[in-house]
């Protein structure tokens, strides 16, 4: 079993709907607003980096002192990191089905085994979000890349109804790339270092 994050997405190339995905950020709003009610600060604060409700300090806490990843907030992080990517499989047009605030197929993300916390480096949390900084760096530059990519499959639902195979191919990597960052800096899953490829 891989010590990283793995993310798959159920994408659907042909037979799309070409009036929401006109409209997909509008359509996604309700959704956006509860998955957005799980952070502290609040939806319109564009100073802070939002990560979306997911339990940090408490894992770090539990980690440092104890060794130990709480379950519950294993759970609960999971939880809402899957919901996260439901919601962004629906913006960037990997799918027409709508976000279930539940469980669905369209998005699969395995992750690594945590066994209590008792196979994590106790002190590394305290410096993975410093660490990780190369990785952000490089991230940049692959979501460049992949709004490129979404652009045009944007265009081409639009106008013939499918995605192309290539930018969809490029959309799914970046979001496993960026998956396997914050299951390595944010929700602390593992301490293997992520790849900088796609």
């Amino acid at each position: 079993m891989s010590k990283q994050i793995e993310t798959s997405f159920q994408v659907q190339l042909d037979n799309r709907d070409r009036a929401t995905v006109f409209a997909r950020v509008i359509l996604a709003f309700p959704v956006f607003i509860f998955l957005s009610s799980f952070s502290i600060e609040t939806f319109f604060d564009s100073n802070s980096l939002q990560t979306y409700g997911l339990f940090v300090l408490p894992v770090v806490l539990a980690l440092l002192f104890r060794g130990v990843y709480p379950s519950y907030v294993l759970v609960f992080n999971k939880a809402l990191f899957g919901l996260g990517n439901r919601v962004w499989a629906y913006l960037a047009l990997l799918t027409d089905e709508y976000p279930s605030i539940e469980e669905s197929n369209v998005v699969r993300i395995t992750y690594p085994e945590v066994e209590g916390g008792k196979t994590l480096s106790r002190g590394l949390p305290l410096i993975k979000w410093f660490l990780a900084i190369p990785l952000y760096i490089v991230g940049f530059v692959y979501i460049i890349y992949g709004f490129i990519m979404l652009t045009l499959a944007w265009f081409n639902i639009l106008f013939t109804g499918s995605m192309p195979q290539a930018a969809a191919d490029a959309i799914v990597r970046v979001n496993q790339y960026w998956n396997r960052i914050y299951g390595y800096a944010v929700i602390l899953v593992t301490d293997e270092y992520p790849s900088f490829s796609l």
